[in-house]
Parts: C-alpha cells; sequence; structure tokens
C-alpha cells in the first residue's frame, strides 16, 4: 500500500508501466525480425537445393555426353574412364586446394553477412 502511493505520488507508475510496454514491444519486434530472417534463410536454402539439382543434373547429363563423344573413337570403356578421370583430378585438386577454398568461401560468406547487418 505504502509502495503504491509512494509510486502514485512520484508518477512513476506510468513510467513502470510504460518502459514494460516498450520492452514487450522490443520483444515481440525481435520475434517477427527473427522469423522474417528464418523464412527468408529457409527460401534461400530451398533455392540454393533447387538449383543445385538442376545443375547437377546438367553436370552428368553433359558428362554422359561427352563419355559416349569420346566412346566413339576411343570404345565405351576408354570414354568413361577420360570423363572419370577429368572428375577424379578435379576432386583431387579440391582437396589439396580446401584450405584455400574452405578460407575463400568464409571470406565471401562473412562479407555478405556484414552486409546485411548494414
Amino acid at each position: 500500500m505504502l509502495k503504491e502511493s509512494i509510486l502514485k505520488m512520484l508518477k512513476l507508475d506510468n513510467l513502470i508501466s510504460n518502459v514494460t510496454g516498450y520492452v514487450e514491444t522490443r520483444i515481440e519486434l525481435m520475434k517477427l525480425e527473427v522469423k522474417e530472417d528464418l523464412a527468408k534463410a529457409i527460401a534461400k536454402m530451398a533455392l540454393f537445393i533447387i538449383i543445385g539439382f538442376i545443375v547437377t543434373l546438367f553436370v552428368l547429363l553433359i558428362s554422359m555426353a561427352v563419355a559416349y563423344k569420346i566412346g566413339e573413337s576411343l570404345g565405351n570403356f576408354g570414354g568413361f574412364a577420360m570423363v572419370a578421370g577429368f572428375y577424379f583430378i578435379l576432386a583431387l585438386a579440391l582437396i589439396l586446394g580446401r584450405d584455400t577454398v574452405r578460407d575463400t568461401l568464409e571470406k565471401r560468406l562473412s562479407e555478405n553477412l556484414k552486409q546485411k547487418k548494414k
């Protein structure tokens, strides 16, 4: 009772209710921003997966076409072996240069995140 009368006398009860309302509003705003960012991230991830699938199909079909074309002159086994050898060399190069690739990806991702925060 005494506490309430002192708060009313100093008009702090309105201030406390305003601060409480402000904090609750800020929390709700942050929740909405997180939901929006999450929705954008999920949409980007879905698009990335779809594009990745299409590119994978394209590379697979082009590789088969190249293997058959090479196979016309070297035989089917030779054509597919050459295409497989190309992918083996590509994989070996990526394995040997994985630190450089990882550092480059990390740098670009961090730059993208910094730009979004501005």
